[in-house]
């Protein structure tokens, strides 16, 4: 480890030194997917990412006889540390995130020097891989190797889980996403529990009105974060961020792919589904000029894709112990299925993140026979 130099980031240059780093480490991995370089810069530029305003935060790169061999962030989000500690989060927690590293010996040098930052802003324990905050790219992939992640899911190299146990991280949380043939009616049992709410006239299952976006965008966050506030891992939405997220989802928010239920009139569910970007962004290797600008935007234009994914989904907490739960997730669920296939040419659903010991949410996952494709660990160590 003694060849290894860390080094904080303290340029523009050094910033853009350190996303270049990414495409070139993972320029062999036929699963990986090369995310547009500006908006990979934006993610850790001060005054683009609104995450800098609630989060202390630095980035490292690491040299070996004069070439770059490796990168980390470390970030001490203060909106997680105000959160209860049966949640995850709490005080004393930081964390360090988008390690790419050449060998055992540049990880283990890029870690030791994000804990002893971390250690040094008074942190006890930290949690990691999030890169940077638990909405982007939580967690190191542990299964799934084998296939490309759906859009604004994380792909890392199966080593790195090697040289992130030997330095004593213990597994915190596992998420899980799943798979299913959309082409396949779901079992007689979930038909006929959706069309049991399609006979309830307190039920309405509506698509968005993209000419409101703005105002459905605020509707989507508050259930949002009224639903998720007890889970863990749970960190609030800035007013800022949900600007932030609203202006980044418009492209590729389609209104009959995203669904809000209503009971009795009050909005009191919601199931987003996004068009697999991630199989336009594949090939262009992370550039748009200077023809790729146009290919994006007629696929934006008119999306055909294999797969479609539901990144989230929630329920208000007054109903989140009742059949009706289950019931509307079902009917949002089956009628983004048919429009996918009939207006997308979709064939594959994509659902997750989910946390592994929500049960509420794994048992809807499982009703609909789809299946694990991926894992994801967080890791803890205590500082």
């Amino acid at each position: 480890m003694n060849d290894v130099t860390v080094t904080p980031v303290a340029t523009k240059a050094e910033r853009k030194e350190f996303v270049d780093l990414a495409y070139r480490m993972n320029a062999g991995d036929p699963s990986w997917v090369p995310p547009l370089r500006m908006e990979a810069m934006e993610l850790v530029t001060p005054g683009k990412n609104p995450f800098f305003e609630h989060a202390d935060v630095q980035l490292f790169l690491a040299r070996r006889a004069g070439k770059t061999v490796g990168r980390i962030s470390a970030h001490i989000d203060h909106l997680a540390v105000a959160m209860d500690p049966e949640q995850g989060m709490g005080p004393g927690t930081g964390n360090w995130g988008l390690l790419e590293a050449e060998d055992e010996a540049v990880a283990q040098a890029l870690i030791g020097r994000a804990e002893d930052w971390l250690r040094k802003k008074g942190m006890t324990r930290v949690l990691a891989p999030i890169s940077m905050s638990i909405w982007e790219e939580p967690g190191q992939l542990t299964k799934g190797f084998d296939h490309p992640p759906t859009v604004m899911m994380g792909h890392q190299p199966e080593r790195y889980n090697t040289y992130i146990k030997a330095l004593g991280y213990q597994p915190a949380k596992t998420l899980l996403t799943y798979e299913l043939d959309i082409t396949k009616d779901f079992p007689p049992l979930i038909q006929r529990i959706i069309q049991s709410g399609e006979k309830n006239a307190k039920i309405r299952i509506r698509n968005v009105d993209r000419s409101r976006f703005d105002e459905e965008a605020a509707l989507i966050l508050d259930i949002l974060n009224d639903a998720w506030s007890d889970n863990w891992g749970f960190v609030p939405f800035t007013d800022t961020e949900i600007k932030y997220a609203g202006k980044k989802f418009k492209p590729i928010v389609r209104e009959d792919l995203i669904m809000v239920a209503e009971y009795e009139g009050e909005p009191v569910a919601f199931m987003m589904t996004l068009p697999d970007l991630n199989e336009a962004l594949k090939p262009m290797g992370g550039k748009l000029f200077p023809f790729n600008w146009a290919k994006l935007l007629l696929w934006l234009r008119n999306p055909r894709v294999r797969t479609m994914r539901v990144p989230l989904m929630g329920v208000r907490k007054k109903l989140q112990a009742s059949r009706l739960a289950s019931q509307l997730a079902f009917m949002m669920i089956e009628y983004i299925r048919r429009n996918s296939i009939s207006r997308y040419g979709a064939t594959r659903g994509e659902i997750g993140w989910i946390l592994e010991d929500n049960q509420g949410m794994v048992a809807i996952a499982d009703a609909i026979d789809s299946r694990v494709n991926k894992e994801y660990e967080i890791y803890a160590k205590a500082l």
